[in-house]
């Protein structure tokens, strides 16, 4: 048996990540290419110094409980970490970390592709073509809605709302935005309150975290308060939106689109969204680059070598108690 500190990571990572662990760890990797179930994920983390996890696992009192006296860091390969339970994490006296930064360049690009797939109508004319219906241009056929001149108003202004809003200026919209604690921004857009930003903006696009606060946000009363020609886009939390809401919205013109890339019950998307036209749906790709996977999961790994080191972490959620 190693006398080395035991890491568990919950997903095999991109690129030479793991690399920097060679000597300093005995690490195991889960063998799964899927998520591990809470009861292989308990089985997994006992007697794990660190774990290495991703936004599937969810890292509760009973995964903690399992790992036992010996965990000290939760390591989570993503920005947001709704799915660690920190009152629980704080409990037990371990340290979580997360992976800022290295993810916003792919996430506002991502945010502008859906904004302009669903108000030019891309996805949908994909469909049409590959259905073998017959088309022929026409002046009138599938008239989309241009940016230049509208209004984005984005919902959470952390560095990937102000990244979306630096884009969306290069189309020409105006944005505002709206947070709970962030101030006018100087050249990117001016702060408002979340009643005017649905009622006056073409686009909302999201940005905040999953927080019980933010959990469906974006509900049918909302819904009802945005123009009949906007879009909501989603690359936060799939549980900021009440996806039954939404379906309702859709069907009925309340609003003119949506576009998503994170479900509230993620990987499970509501039916009522699959046979929608105005809905354009991506499998949660907002950080899916290879520079930008590989990039989470160095800065992941890089949290646990300074606490093996006995050093500070780089991007601590929380610090344990000593």
């Amino acid at each position: 048996m190693s006398d080395l500190p035991r890491v568990v990571v919950t997903r095999a990572l991109p690129g030479p990540a793991l690399a920097l662990l060679a000597d300093l760890a005995d690490v195991w990797v889960s063998p799964h290419d899927r998520p591990l179930t809470a009861a292989e994920l308990q089985e997994a983390v006992v007697g794990a110094t660190a774990v290495v996890s991703t936004l599937n696992d969810r890292m509760d009192d009973a995964a903690l409980a399992a790992a036992g006296p010996s965990l000290r860091l939760v390591a989570n390969t993503a920005t947001g970490y709704d799915n660690i339970d920190l009152g629980a994490a704080a409990g037990h006296e371990v340290a979580v970390t997360n992976t800022p930064g290295v993810l916003v360049a792919a996430t506002a690009d991502l945010t502008m592709a859906l904004v302009l797939d669903v108000t030019r109508r891309v996805s949908e004319g994909d469909r049409l073509i590959r259905s073998g219906t017959p088309w022929a241009w026409d002046i009138g056929f599938m008239l989309g809605s241009a940016l230049q001149g509208k209004r984005l108003g984005v919902v959470g202004m952390g560095a990937i709302g102000r990244a979306v809003a630096d884009r969306a200026r290069a189309f020409g919209m105006d944005v505002v935005h709206h947070a709970r604690s962030q101030p006018d921004i100087e050249g990117a857009s001016r702060r408002v309150a979340l009643d005017e930003l649905l009622t006056t903006s073409d686009v909302v696009s999201l940005h905040c975290p999953l927080t019980s606060q933010t959990r469906h946000l974006i509900d049918a009363e909302r819904l009802r308060r945005m123009k009949p020609t906007a879009f909501l886009v989603n690359t936060a939390r799939g549980p900021v939106v009440d996806e039954g809401a939404l379906v309702d919205a859709l069907r009925d013109g309340t609003i003119a689109g949506a576009a998503l890339d994170v479900y509230e019950d993620e990987p499970l998307v509501h039916p009522g969204l699959l046979g929608l036209d105005n809905v354009v749906l991506a499998p949660h790709l907002g950080s899916a680059t290879t520079e930008t996977r590989g990039a989470m999961a160095d800065l992941a790994v890089r949290n646990v070598v300074e606490l093996l080191a006995g050093r500070e972490v780089l991007t601590p959620v929380l610090i344990a108690s000593a």
